[in-house]
């Protein structure tokens, strides 16, 4: 089913070149790009991020990067990565950013599977990362780097991106044909770039976007939401993830935004301040934290202003509640919940640097329902969205005059979606990929005879269209009496808890559900200490995992969970691990998705010891 007027006509014929080249004529001296990490660099206004892409284009040329040709990007999020892969896709290469945090060994099959030519990478940190496989990649012919001053000497692959920029000035000032020439050449429907996937199942699959796939999803997007030209948003996300290529490339070229680029994510917060963003999007770990970090300082409030604030959010989101479920708002609420919002939670919003937000949204992987009830307390309403790479991002979505809590909205505009025999969704659209890059360069489409994607992902549609998703087909857990178990939503639960970082639900197999479970590190210190819980060093999550107060507190988030759960999926038994799971400890992608298998094997002994002995009571 599909649900939204048409966007084909407006998509048809366009080429994201074709849309760069549209911007800078008609809206040249409008801001394009800011770092809002070095102050030294200038704002490009559209037809400056012309110039530089045209310049960069003809250098990465000159380096023999031509049509089709791969080249891997690993860098934070900073102008000039974006100038990078937009001169690359200027060249009808295919362009596509690794996550900086694969290992050497990941680093080694993303470079041989795509047999990239060029490599561009950011400095000092990336080089030490790939230094120990350069020498075994047969296909490549040159480094880019854009740190001049990490470049070695004496080794003939590597350059500086300035000077590829400034060999490519020089050939565009003495012929801006050819340039101009090439990416004319480019159609709809030819590759525009690609991304790897997070490997959670296997080896990582190269997954191959057209201009047609990225287009169609910009103005599907801005179609439903009903988005102004020129929005503000902030790039802080990997560009090896769908959303931020479709965010910060993509959807800013078809609608002329101003990308504000942090390439430190971690630094959020404070660049939500300074921007003042129109759109944000935030995976659920973001926004997890980020109602976390609220709560701590509700809770270290004065009472009087604490009382405030939670009444105030708590109107609110009885209102959201009442939308969501389809209900009016009385009239009386509603003027109640306008005068409380205007006096209590508008400052609070601008103070947060979120008063200015027509679009804020999460997607990636499901949100718990209280977090996105208590945003919404703050006047905050996330646009919860699904999709895959595969799909170009979101395939689905809601919006602030039709969702449903707890569902990922209905289907974009031209894009269906279906449930197959065994609960699976399949959809069929332009947002599809093309295919899967193959070891030999070819690209092998993964739709059936009719045009359908099998997603992975299990769910249900109900009968507005709204869909939601229950889990993973792959993560399914099926216990040894035979009952059928989502772990996604029993870790959910889990994570509501502040001090929760991370929860894995195991028992595949096993007659009852059990959990593996880590603290939030940056969290739980600021939560121990408002407390009153004292340990030697509080950075260290050990220590705190250790201590009763802690224990106790997770004890009674395991049971608030349980009481939500039905008794099948409830918790039985848990353990507290000592450290952190990151994408460097091999736990979690680098889209911070768990590696269930990873889990499983590194911690075969804890789990036994969940299981031995007798089962534990069902009661």
């Amino acid at each position: 089913m599909t649900s939204q007027p048409s966007v084909a006509r407006d998509a048809e014929g366009q080429t994201i070149p074709k849309l760069l080249a549209r911007n800078a004529a008609e809206y040249g001296d409008r801001p394009a790009l800011t770092s809002l990490d070095n102050a030294d660099l200038p704002t490009l206004t559209w037809a400056a991020l012309r110039d530089e892409i045209a310049a960069v284009a003809r250098g990465l040329g000159e380096l023999g990067l031509t049509a089709r040709d791969r080249m891997l990007i690993m860098a934070a999020n900073r102008p000039e990565h974006l100038i990078a892969d937009l001169a690359a896709t200027h060249l009808a290469a295919i362009p596509c950013t690794a996550y900086a945090t694969l290992s050497p060994e990941q680093i080694r099959f993303v470079a041989t599977h795509s047999a990239a030519g060029v490599v561009v990478l950011g400095g000092a940190a990336e080089l030490e990362r790939w230094s120990t496989v350069l020498d075994d990649l047969p296909a490549l012919r040159h480094v880019v780097v854009m740190d001049a001053d990490a470049v070695p000497a004496d080794d003939k692959r590597f350059v500086s991106l300035a000077d590829v920029r400034a060999r490519g000035a020089e050939l565009h000032a003495a012929d801006p044909s050819v340039f101009e020439e090439t990416w004319q050449r480019i159609a709809p429907d030819d590759p525009l770039s690609m991304i790897y996937t997070s490997g959670t199942t296997g080896e990582p699959k190269g997954v191959v976007l057209s201009h047609r796939n990225t287009i169609h999803e910009a103005f599907a997007v801005h179609r439903l939401h009903e988005t102004p030209m020129h929005v503000d948003t902030i790039g802080y996300l990997p560009l090896a993830h769908i959303a931020e290529r479709e965010l910060s490339l993509y959807m800013p070229i078809t609608y002329a935004g101003h990308v504000h680029t942090l390439a430190d994510p971690s630094g959020i917060v404070a660049a939500l301040g300074r921007v003042r963003p129109q759109g944000f999007f935030g995976v659920p770990r973001v926004w997890e934290k980020m109602v976390a970090g609220l709560r701590n300082m509700l809770a270290a409030a004065p009472e009087e202003n604490r009382k405030a604030l939670t009444e105030a959010n708590e109107l609110l989101q009885e209102g959201y509640k009442l939308r969501s479920a389809g209900q009016e708002v009385p009239a009386e609420l509603a003027e109640r919940i306008a005068r409380t919002d205007e006096a209590v939670l508008a400052p609070v919003r601008k103070m947060l640097g979120l008063d200015r937000l027509l679009l804020a949204s999460s997607g990636a992987a499901a949100l718990p329902v209280e977090i996105l009830y208590f945003i919404a307390g703050l006047g905050v309403e996330i646009e919860e969205v699904w999709g895959l790479s595969e799909t170009t991002g979101a395939v689905t979505a809601n919006t602030a005059s039709a969702f449903r809590a707890g569902s990922v909205g209905r289907p974009l505009a031209d894009v269906e979606v279906k449930v197959g025999e065994d609960g699976e969704l399949f959809v069929r659209g332009p947002i599809v990929f093309l295919g899967y890059l193959q070891p030999d360069g070819s690209i092998k489409p993964a739709v059936d005879e009719e045009g359908w994607l099998p997603t992975g992902d299990i769910g249900t549609i109900d009968e507005d269209g709204y869909v939601y998703i229950t889990d993973r087909k792959k993560e399914l857990i099926i216990t040894s009496g035979g009952k059928n178990i989502a772990p996604t939503r029993i870790e959910g639960l889990l994570k509501e808890h502040p001090l929760i970082g991370q929860a894995v639900a195991i028992g595949d197999g096993k007659p009852f559900i059990s959990a593996l479970i880590v603290l939030d590190d940056e969290i739980a210190p600021a939560w121990a200490a408002a407390n009153g819980i004292e340990v030697k060093d509080p950075a260290d999550p050990a220590e705190l995992a250790a201590h009763p107060g802690i224990r106790a507190e997770i004890d009674r988030a395991v049971e608030s969970a349980n009481n939500r759960l039905a008794r099948v999926e409830q918790i039985k038994k848990y353990h507290l691990l000592p450290k952190a799971w990151t994408p460097e400890t091999g736990e979690l992608t680098p889209t911070l998705k768990l590696k269930r298998r990873v889990i499983n094997d590194r911690y075969a002994p804890t789990i036994a010891d969940l299981y031995a002995g007798a089962p534990a009571p069902t009661a």
